[in-house]
């Protein structure tokens, strides 16, 4: 009987067949051999890419980086790479086969782990993969705003992480777990896809599910959850109405909730979440939105000064009434999400471009840059306008007298 990657041929050839064919002279690295030395160029990789016609890349503080002298790779190495992720997962074969595209976990053993993603481009496969860190960050070495420490001791409702991939949203999720871990005494349950760090049993149970492996759909394993008795959900991302559904009900039923959304900015957020749902049924859905979010964590990594990384500015949006009243009854002039939370300092808001502009008078940013990733440039460049106006010549100004 064939295995489910000989089943693919024209997509995924056999390991062995893809090797042999794609071997010159010499034999190719294996795919741990080349993992391990493209993770020995540095400590800071996030990404890892294998793409026809170009030797495998690194990407390291937001740059592509070549890692090291390897040749170009030819179609050949990114099926055999591929196939060598996918192994006999039969999932991932079908969904590369019939939707283009599939994503996988991978472990490196001794070392790293990575969360994969395997799609077609002009026939060909490319790889893309996410590096995991070995050990779960810890909430202070993350650097996270004090407010965000308060999630700890929420007993319901729901905490949204948002940002565009690569903004630390799963690192963020990690760090709040793990000391939910240590501070508290519950069942946590988290449904991934797919797991990406590894929480074990300190003070609370923590149990991972992973998608396709252990559960077909974030809906079905979140349904399951409300008769599993945890105390904490985490779900991987809210992708549709009836997550989204879900959740909410979750919260409403004394869970606390944690998740993702791919969106720029809290207003953005709750605009997704309206979206996926008819006209007829928003209005009722505000209203309980409104009384179920507790947080709005918004993310963006900013490229430093001095080279040497990315700093996170982090917008926070908490549940007031004020900020209730604008979710449940829409936004208006002059009564926005971001006008609250640019009045919410005591409360622990803060918003973008206000920590982007503390970042550029502290020197962690220089000004092109959070100009680039300000929500409104115009705005704080006005705001920065003493740091951009030449200083007044005193020589010229005793002139003038």
């Amino acid at each position: 009987m064939s295995s489910p990657t000989n089943q693919l041929p024209n997509i995924v050839p056999s390991v062995k067949g893809a090797a042999a064919a794609a071997a010159p002279a010499a034999a190719p690295l294996s795919t741990p051999e080349l993992l391990a030395s493209m993770l020995r160029i540095s400590s800071k990789i996030s990404d890892l890419f294998f793409s026809p016609g170009k030797p495998p890349l690194v990407e390291i503080n937001g740059k592509l980086a070549p890692a090291g002298t390897a040749r170009a790779l030819t179609s050949e190495d990114t099926r055999r790479i591929a196939a060598d992720f996918m192994g006999d997962n039969a999932h991932a074969i079908e969904n590369l086969k019939t939707l283009g595209s599939c994503d996988v976990s991978y472990s490196l053993p001794g070392a790293n782990r990575f969360r994969v993603n395997i799609f077609m481009q002009r026939g060909t496969c490319a790889v893309v993969m996410r590096v995991i860190p070995g050990k779960v960050p810890d909430f202070a070495a993350l650097n996270l705003p004090a407010e965000l420490g308060k999630i700890v001791e929420l007993r319901n409702g729901i905490v949204l992480v948002t940002g565009p991939t690569g903004s630390g949203k799963s690192s963020t999720l990690a760090a709040v777990i793990d000391k939910i871990n240590k501070d508290q005494s519950y069942h946590v349950l988290t449904i991934e896809d797919p797991i990406e760090f590894l929480h074990p049993h300190k003070n609370c149970i923590v149990h991972q599910r992973e998608l396709h492996s252990d559960t077909p759909s974030f809906a079905l394993a979140l349904r399951a959850a409300l008769r599993q008795a945890p105390k904490v959900i985490l779900v991987g991302e809210m992708r549709d109405r009836e997550t989204i559904e879900i959740a909410i009900e979750a919260a409403e039923t004394g869970h606390l909730v944690l998740s993702t959304l791919h969106t720029i900015d809290a207003s953005k957020t709750v605009e997704r979440i309206l979206g996926a749902f008819p006209m007829a049924e928003q209005h009722t859905l505000r209203n309980r939105l409104a009384k179920s979010f507790r947080y709005i964590i918004s993310q963006r990594l900013i490229p430093r000064k001095d080279g040497t990384g990315r700093v996170a500015a982090i917008e926070i949006l908490k549940s007031t009434l004020r900020t209730r009243d604008y979710v449940e009854k829409g936004e208006g002039d002059g009564k926005t999400l971001l006008d609250a939370m640019r009045v919410g300092g005591q409360d622990g808001m803060q918003h973008f471009d206000g920590e982007i502009e503390r970042f550029i008078r502290e020197g962690v940013i220089d000004m092109d840059t959070g100009l680039a990733y300000a929500t409104n440039s115009s705005n704080l460049q006005l705001e920065l306008a003493d740091l951009s106006s030449p200083q007044a010549d005193p020589l010229l100004e005793t002139a003038a007298t």
